[in-house]
């Protein structure tokens, strides 16, 4: 008992120390409704290993939301001009199964569909891209609940392949 209790205080105060020195940079990589990864690499390298990661697991990218592409073109109409992402996108995907256990627990779950993981890099930041996703909310149905949990255990693994 006493050598868990300890481990815990460990882990949480090096968990304090890494959200400490991420929030200290600016940068949150988990709130409420989304978790990022912070990954070290080229943008393109980890664009590529996200893709496999996708398609990997039999799943097929239903679209890619150039995101930053956008925000250049429509700042210019807007007149801000600040760049806010060397590149950024947002990669659209379904899996038959994930969305037919999440619909079958509850038709209005469509909400949730398609998955969605992005990633995007900084001005500034070479060699560090950021991959993650929206949480989902917490659902009051054990049907949902269980058809959302294997939806992020997808995007986890996803991410970890990506990595």
């Amino acid at each position: 008992m006493f050598k868990k209790f300890n481990l815990y205080i460990i882990v949480l105060f090096y968990t304090f120390i890494i959200v400490g020195a991420v929030q200290a940079a600016g940068i949150k990589l988990e709130t409420d409704e989304y978790k990022f990864y912070k990954v070290k690499g080229s943008y393109e390298n980890v664009r590529v290993d996200l893709d496999y990661a996708i398609t990997g697991l039999g799943i097929k990218v239903n679209g890619v939301s150039y995101i930053a592409d956008m925000l250049v073109r429509t700042g210019k109409d807007l007149g801000r001009t600040k760049k806010l992402y060397e590149h950024a996108e947002a990669i659209q995907f379904c899996s038959a199964t994930l969305s037919r256990n999440m619909m079958e627990a509850d038709p209005m779950n469509i909400a949730f569909c398609p998955y969605i993981i992005y990633i995007f890099s900084l001005p500034g930041e070479k060699n560090t891209v950021y991959l993650g996703y929206r949480k989902l909310p917490e659902f009051s149905s054990a049907e949902s609940r269980k058809a959302a949990a294997a939806i992020i255990k997808t995007y986890e693994d996803i991410i970890a392949d990506a990595q």
